[in-house]
């Protein structure tokens, strides 16, 4: 084989494997729920808006670590009859999963319930983390573990505690 061959074919997988969180997402997301980056959460967090954040990862990946105050919402298990009685069509709901691709099919089904005011987390709950927000687990404490998902997805987490 000629040298540049082999060289392409050893450094392809490692380009593969470079995606950024920006790429992952354009790749993977169809765009159809409006996005809210880290710093416009965290800023309407602070204020003194009604904000709903729906957490639609698996149970297992929520019990390590969740963003504070987030609601459960799942996403293989998603019905929008369990968490009805805690969120209303007037507020602000903010969907997030590890990076935003789960999300926006849960953020999907918000809409055509007639949620008006749905975003979704842009990064998700690996973006969170990476620009050094805080996570809690189970007990309301400040963790540094974070469900990493899978091997594929984890390496758009840089910090924290990666959790399988």
């Amino acid at each position: 084989m000629k040298p540049r061959l082999i060289l392409l074919i050893l450094i392809f997988p490692l380009l593969a494997y470079s995606q950024s969180i920006d790429e992952a997402i354009q790749k993977y997301n169809e765009h159809k729920v409006e996005y809210i980056s880290v710093q416009e959460l965290a800023e309407l967090k602070d204020s003194d808006r009604n904000i709903k954040l729906l957490d639609t990862r698996q149970a297992s990946e929520y019990s390590i670590s969740h963003i504070q105050n987030a609601i459960y919402a799942g996403y293989e298990n998603f019905k929008l009859t369990a968490i009805q009685d805690k969120i209303n069509k007037q507020d602000t709901i903010v969907v997030y999963c590890s990076i935003g691709v789960r999300s926006e099919d849960i953020g999907e089904r918000l809409q055509k319930a007639d949620y008006k005011h749905v975003f979704n987390l842009y990064g998700g709950i690996f973006d969170w983390v990476n620009q050094g927000r805080k996570v809690y687990d189970q007990k309301g404490e400040p963790t540094e573990k974070i469900h990493a998902y899978d091997i594929f997805w984890s390496r758009y987490l840089k910090k924290g505690q990666k959790v399988y």
